[in-house]
């Protein structure tokens, strides 16, 4: 692709010919490179910038370019400045950016920029030369000259366990990808670190990167292997990649990334695009959680990428969880010869057993007990005996946790006169009523008003909550407990941990220390809370409200709630002073429900298999592979009519005898396509959204279309003006 703009600059006397991946307009149709002039020749990978419309952007030489004609030549622009300074990006990044925008059908620039920091866009040759003398000027008081050698011994680290050791011995001398199934609380965390120092004692120069779902709920492990490898490896040798940082301090943690400076790189799903020419071991703890899938722009799995990263390194794959998605349970399975099928591409290493403080000791699993609600008196939060339960066990000084996973006062407030409820106007959604500051909140578009103070819709001024979320938890909970006395007689005290009590920066890590310091004896939170924590006095946990999924139309549903269960059950008991008693409970109205029944015996296996045996028979993931056309529009129906036409013109083009690429109709053969449907959520933020699906039983008859429906889908873009946006969606969590 060339670019046709009008030179802004002297043209080159002899000009070499460049292509460069630039963020070029979306559903502009340019997903390739661009053409540009220079004076040089540039090393692919080399960060430069250039002009593109009336402005100059970063951009990435992908390499040399064919010489335009004659005709083009003299309209090709130049590059406006290269980044000398910067050592280009490696031909495994490269590869890794095509392939991801290749994959998930989006610009090769969109990826490639997306995964620079954003501070390096308003940077010029000239600052960022700068800035990196500055950094080499201040590297040998912050950390070592030199990258010294890591022992493989780990001083003052705890005995291994024979799972972990054993776990650890196949990480060594097999090739991987490994899927680490292990209980929560049977030390992953150790095993990571472990290979890590293997990693790193193997390779002086080596680099380890280690993911988690969301950095700010995973405080503990960022600590953990600071404290373990910066006195041996320097300051600046571990260093976090996430969104939550300054621009500054992401482009320093990049930097120290590229420059081989970092050996250890914590971060977010971001951290899987991120330059680390000497990878050599990847890291994806609690690898099934859904925040490894972007949901906008590239929406790409860093998991998937994470797999085929380690590949294009060479690098070992580590994929960590106490209960695995399904598809990595699936590609960990093992061979079944009589039955023809010859296992998963993942090997399978299994923990058991729980881990005491002391590194040897093993901690009983909680023993998990099902309230049936249809026998507690009507109307109540907490069911007695629950309550009873958490009673003692603050007079014990234990403490308790319940999880209630919706935020808020009351999800809907409701007049019971003429049944208006607190709809938001701009979303397919209820606005939540949070009692703390007398507001409606939409949790999706942030519409945030104040409470009526009577139904806007006949006046009525008896309008009441529907349902219950974390705030009015917290205040029954403390309210129950009002007479209840610690073991020094003081009064029980009761926090709330969500997205509304850990707005402020620093606010979740205090509230956080309240509680690992004994101060909090129950603990009030949603999914935030069962994340990556090692509670070490929580012996109770409850699961105040679970059913909600139970019956969900999403096919993921059950999943995902199982996954929550287990992880919260994996909060209690992790001393093993208190491992004997510690529990449980699941207060729901389904008590015989398959799904409980696996919780009580912890038995993810069995779960799994259930699962998966459902999937095959309906023609769902892992057996199927499905992808989504999304398109967006002020109105339900021209987005609809967009997605229909886009089916009409795949379907022209597979029938034309001329125009059509090769191999399309036989590839269609292998997709089934559904009719356009309104997409779950309909309407957000004011705009209309539809969605049509795409399955396959081969990936690569799925991609196959995919590619040639790419140009039909600009060119329709521009005969329907309602459209807002579209976007192909591979592998979607959930339609």
């Amino acid at each position: 692709m060339k670019n046709k703009s009008a030179p802004s600059e002297p043209f080159p006397a002899s000009p070499c010919w460049l292509a460069v991946a630039v963020p070029t307009p979306a559903h502009s149709g340019l997903s390739g490179p661009l053409t540009y002039a220079c004076d040089r020749p540039l090393p692919a990978g080399a960060i430069v910038r250039v002009p593109l419309g009336r402005r100059d952007v970063l951009g990435v030489v992908w390499g040399p370019a064919e010489p335009p004609a004659p005709a083009l030549a003299a309209q090709t622009r130049p590059i406006a400045s290269a980044f000398d300074a910067l050592p280009p990006l490696d031909a495994h990044w490269r590869a890794l950016i095509a392939f991801a925008a290749r994959y998930y059908q989006r610009a090769l620039g969109e990826v490639a920029l997306a995964a620079l920091p954003p501070q390096l866009r308003t940077l010029d040759a000239t600052q960022l030369a700068r800035r990196l003398a500055r950094r080499a000027k201040a590297a040998p008081t912050s950390a070592p000259a030199t990258a010294p050698a890591l022992s493989s011994a780990a001083p003052a680290a705890l005995a291994l366990t024979p799972e972990q050791a054993a776990a650890l011995a196949q990480i060594q001398t097999q090739p991987g990808p490994f899927l680490l199934h292990g209980a929560t609380g049977s030390g992953k965390t150790e095993v990571y670190m472990r290979a890590a120092e293997a990693a790193l004692a193997h390779d002086a120069a080596a680099q380890v990167l280690v993911m988690v779902p969301e950095i700010n709920l995973t405080p503990q492990l960022e600590a953990r292997f600071a404290a373990r490898f910066a006195p041996r490896l320097g300051a600046g040798s571990v260093v976090a990649m996430h969104s939550g940082l300054t621009p500054p301090q992401r482009l320093a943690s990049w930097l120290a990334a590229h420059t081989g400076q970092a050996r250890i790189v914590l971060g977010t799903r971001m951290a899987v695009l991120a330059s680390l020419p000497h990878l050599r071991l990847i890291v994806v703890d609690e690898e099934h959680d859904a925040s490894y899938k972007q949901q906008e722009g590239a929406r790409y799995s860093a998991r998937d990428l994470a797999v085929y990263r380690g590949r294009l390194h060479g690098a070992r794959v580590i994929l960590g969880s106490a209960t695995p998605s399904l598809e990595s349970w699936h590609q960990s399975r093992p061979p079944a010869p009589a039955e023809g099928d010859a296992g998963g591409r993942y090997q399978r290493l299994s923990m058991p057993s729980r881990v005491g403080a002391d590194g040897r000791a093993h901690a009983a699993l909680p023993r998990v007990r099902r309230v049936d609600m249809n026998h507690q008196p009507r109307g109540a939060v907490l069911a007695p005996p629950l309550l009873e339960a958490i009673q003692a066990r603050v007079a014990r000084g234990e403490q308790s946790l319940l999880l209630l996973n919706r935020r808020g006062w009351a999800p809907v407030l409701h007049c019971s006169a003429c049944g208006w409820k607190s709809e938001c106007p701009h979303c397919s959604a209820w606005r939540v009523f949070h009692r703390i500051d007398r507001t409606l909140r939409c949790h999706h578009c942030g519409l945030t008003q104040p409470v009526p103070r009577a139904c806007p819709g006949c006046g009525n001024a008896d309008i009441t909550p529907i349902g219950r979320g974390t705030e009015q938890l917290e205040d029954h909970i403390a309210t129950m407990l009002q007479d209840t006395r610690r073991a020094d007689g003081s009064p029980a005290r009761v926090a709330r941990i969500d997205a509304d009590t850990t707005r402020r920066k620093g606010e979740l890590a205090e509230q956080l220390a309240h509680v690992h310091s004994g101060e909090v004896d129950v603990l009030v939170g949603t999914q935030m809370v069962t994340k990556g924590h090692d509670f070490r006095r929580i012996t109770l946990v409850a699961a105040v409200n679970p059913d909600a999924a139970l019956f969900s139309s999403d096919f993921r549903a059950p999943e995902r709630l199982f996954a929550l269960l287990m992880q919260a059950a994996g909060r209690a008991g992790r001393d093993a002073a208190h491992g004997q008693a510690s529990e449980m409970w699941v207060q729901t109205a389904h008590p015989a429900h398959p799904l409980f029944e696996a919780l009580k015996c912890h038995d993810y296996a069995g779960f799994a298999a259930s699962q998966l045996q459902e999937r095959a028979a309906a023609g769902l993931p892992p057996f199927m592979h499905l992808a989504l056309l999304r398109a967006e529009s002020r109105s339900q129906e021209a987005a609809q009519a967009f997605l229909h036409a886009a089916a009409a013109a795949l379907d022209d083009q597979a029938a034309a005898a001329t125009d059509a690429p090769p191999g399309l109709a036989a590839a269609l053969a292998h997709v089934s396509r559904y009719p356009a449907v309104p997409a779950a959520m309909q309407r957000l933020a004011g705009v209309e959204r539809a969605q049509m699906l795409l399955e396959s039983p081969t990936r690569a008859a799925l991609q196959h279309v995919l590619h040639a429906w790419q140009p039909l889908l600009h060119g329709l873009r521009g005969q329907h003006k309602g459209i807002v946006r579209w976007a192909i969606d591979v592998d979607p969590l959930g339609f």
